[in-house]
């Protein structure tokens, strides 16, 4: 891979990375605060937005990952080996608990669902969500360090 072409996937790495971060935590956030509200309309807006958001979130975990393997040159060992099961736990995160989580909050939100079910897959969501953004921090981190040595 010519320098240049390596120097443009370093850039999109990052801003996929970062965008990705942005996308859940904000996800996270507004879900903390308009629970903390309890207002039944705030919420419905929110846990829709947030299952919309889906849309542009999948793109980015999916750049960032495609490029971090890229970067690694396909058979990463020590901090990259690290970073990709991290991504790894993601991305399965995202898909099996994630984007499933918010569609059906979405959904329930709509009803005006907000018994145990909609407080049990919403806790479930905001724990996986942390882990996800706490997994993203450590792969931000480690490649932080990786950046400055090369």
């Amino acid at each position: 891979m010519s320098t240049f072409n390596r120097l443009l996937l370093r850039r999109l790495h990052r801003v996929a990375g970062m965008a990705a971060l942005g996308f859940i935590a904000s996800f996270w956030l507004a879900t903390v605060i308009v629970e903390l509200r309890g207002n039944m309309g705030e919420i419905t807006l929110v846990k829709t937005a947030i299952a919309w958001g889906l849309i542009g979130l999948i793109p980015v975990l999916m750049a960032t990952g495609g490029s971090g393997f890229a970067l690694s040159g396909g058979t990463p060992s020590g901090i990259l080996k690290t970073k990709l099961r991290r991504m790894q736990v993601i991305a399965a995160n995202g898909i099996l608990v994630l984007a499933p989580s918010a569609i059906t909050l979405a959904i329930l939100a709509q009803q005006g669902r907000f018994d145990g079910l909609f407080v049990g897959v919403q806790i479930l969501e905001l724990l996986a969500g942390l882990i996800n953004i706490w997994l993203i921090g450590l792969n931000i981190r480690d490649g932080l360090a990786l950046a400055r040595s090369t």
